[in-house]
């Protein structure tokens, strides 16, 4: 049973992050809505509408059809010349920032509402002129309808011009990356929330195991879904440590949940049920996933074929801010379930981990160009000087700075770019 709500949460994520999803949902509506208005056609109230106000209305069938023909025809061109532009973009985006950043793109909800509103009038258009063939010669048998088809094409005309206008905006780097920035520094926050919220600092997480439960797959762990947890494991007075970090790659036999207490074997085939591991790392949002994101803009930017240090640079300090915030966030998390005995302890990532995949990618490439790697030296000072960030994390930031240190010393040949980014260490 509880595989089964499993998978069904799997279907429904994937449909309503679906680029189909909101298309789906509003043809549906437009299709209601035209046989709705062919059922109204020949209320009194339309009626006496038609004889109010003749000027809006079509009075010959030839002339409604010929309207709706244009309609659909020129609808469809505008719907297949926008998201041809789309797949350019997106393809251009692809090649020169990052293909993990192709998702976000693609998910925009107001392109897809946007391309939602010309299937609908497509949809809206074709059920319509199949009504004039139902009601033969009939004067004035859809001239309600036949206006409301002008008014929605109107529509669509401007709906196309906001479209330029929005994916215009959308491909430009440094929207892109504030909109990375924006996503991660909510998660982080709200992560740092409910770790504040639980009270972490008065309880204890120092527990031998009764039992280390291995992966049963390879993956990247995403999350546990408590809801999924037997109810005779929720009642009993346990804890359940998850060892990977959200977004940690596993391998199928690595360690990933330790149980302080004996539970049945049934008990501990649940657990798994419980656990989300994806095959891909960028499926779902997180602020480990956005700091990545980042790094591998700034390393795409670096490359020969691209080189644009400016974006490295705008990328970079982005990335200082998140992961200032990420290093606020204590190891380990305790999450309790109300009513009931069982607690879940949540782990973070660490530091030196932080540093290992989100840091040393852009050293690495950086470490022979002064001016970004003045940039990564000066956020990493500033992560290092704050007050606010676990100190237990100090340490690793600091080897972080001295390795870059020992880099740039190898590989800066120029005395004078070299002391201008080392006086940033004596300052």
């Amino acid at each position: 049973m509880k595989s089964t709500l499993k998978f069904l949460k799997r279907v429904k994520s994937t449909i309503f992050h679906s680029i189909a999803f909101y298309p789906v949902l509003i043809s549906a509506g437009f299709f209601f809505l035209a046989i709705t208005l062919l059922f109204v056609e020949n209320l009194e109230i339309i009626n006496t509408l038609k004889k109010e106000v003749p000027y809006l209305l079509v009075q010959d069938n030839e002339t409604a059809r010929t309207i709706l023909s244009t309609l659909f025809g020129g609808i469809l061109s505008l719907t297949v010349f926008s998201f041809t532009m789309v797949m350019v973009v997106l393809n251009q985006a692809s090649s020169n920032f990052s293909p993990r950043l192709l998702p976000g793109l693609i998910s925009n909800k107001k392109h897809q509402i946007i391309l939602g509103f010309y299937i609908g009038t497509i949809l809206y258009a074709i059920i319509v002129l199949m009504s004039l063939g139902a009601y033969g010669s009939s004067t004035n048998a859809v001239g309600f309808s036949v206006m409301v088809s002008a008014v929605l094409g109107a529509f669509c005309i401007g709906l196309f011009v906001y479209f330029i206008h929005s994916i215009s905006q959308a491909i430009q780097i440094h929207n892109i990356i504030d909109k990375i920035y924006a996503s991660s520094t909510k998660l982080l926050k709200k992560e740092k929330v409910e770790q504040e919220e639980k009270d972490f600092e008065n309880q204890n997480t120092s527990y031998q195991y009764w039992k280390t439960i291995p992966s049963n797959k390879t993956g990247y762990y995403r999350s546990f879904d408590i809801s999924l947890l037997q109810n005779s494991l929720k009642n009993k007075e346990n804890t359940i440590e998850i060892i990977p970090y959200a977004d940690q790659h596993i391998w199928k036999g690595d360690p990933v949940l330790g149980i302080k207490e004996p539970i049945s074997e049934e008990e501990l085939t649940s657990l798994h049920i419980c656990l989300y591991i994806l095959s891909n790392r960028h499926e779902d949002d997180s602020g480990v996933g956005g700091m990545i994101k980042l790094t591998e803009v700034a390393v795409k930017a670096l490359s020969p074929g691209i080189n644009d240090p400016g974006t490295a640079i705008n990328a970079i300090s982005k990335l200082g801010q998140l992961v200032h915030q990420a290093l606020k966030i204590q190891p380990k998390t305790i999450v309790g379930i109300a009513d009931c005995e069982i607690s879940i302890i949540h782990n973070k990532i660490s530091a030196s981990e932080l540093m290992r995949i989100v840091i040393e990618p852009i050293r690495v490439y950086a470490k022979a160009d002064s001016t970004v790697s003045y940039e990564l030296l000066s956020a990493l000072i500033f992560v290092r000087n704050s007050k606010d960030i676990y100190p237990g994390y100090v340490e690793a930031v600091q080897n972080e700075i001295m390795a870059l240190n020992n880099d740039l010393k190898k590989y800066i040949s120029n005395n004078q770019d070299l002391k201008r980014i080392l006086e940033l260490l004596e300052a």
